[in-house]
């Protein structure tokens, strides 16, 4: 693996070490049917997820949310899902709910317990500034889910 990031300068290894970046890239590489990103690297693989605040401009917000950013937002939350599932042995379950106008909702739950909730907006931009923000923000979606599956794991198993 390579320390160079060609989306933003430089991403160190200990960042592509993540936990939350390894489950992030097992839930991709786990949709791929066709076998597509079996010979990608970690870091192109994650390069979609990669949308600086300049391209974010340039993304126009009309029309549909286009499927593959679907794609990426529900990776994303699975991601989140399977991480707090690894931790927690609860079943989690995730649920994008997207109007065509790019405004919604994205729930990750087990049982009847909401372990992450999101709102988007303006989904035709969805993406973080960095890999190390990447991480950042889904290891924050599953320590809060931790926290909350812990606090009530009786409402989490129904």
């Amino acid at each position: 693996m390579t320390t160079n990031n060609s989306v933003n300068g430089t991403a160190t290894t200990e960042v592509l070490n993540s936990p939350f970046l390894k489950v992030l890239i097992k839930q991709i590489r786990g949709q791929d049917s066709y076998g597509v990103y079996r010979s990608w690297s970690d870091e192109l693989i994650l390069k979609p997820f990669i949308v600086t605040k300049q391209k974010k401009r340039e993304i126009s917000v009309e029309g549909e949310v286009d499927p593959i950013t679907q794609a990426r937002i529900m990776a994303f939350f699975r991601a989140v899902a399977a991480g707090i599932e690894q931790e927690t042995g609860l079943i989690s379950q995730v649920v994008v709910d997207l109007s065509h106008e790019g405004f919604g909702w994205a729930l990750v739950f087990s049982g009847r317990l909401l372990l992450a909730v999101k709102t988007l907006r303006d989904a035709h931009r969805f993406g973080f500034d960095s890999v190390e923000k990447l991480a950042e923000e889904g290891e924050n979606y599953v320590k809060k889910g931790l926290d909350l599956a812990k606090r009530f794991p009786e409402v989490g198993k129904i």
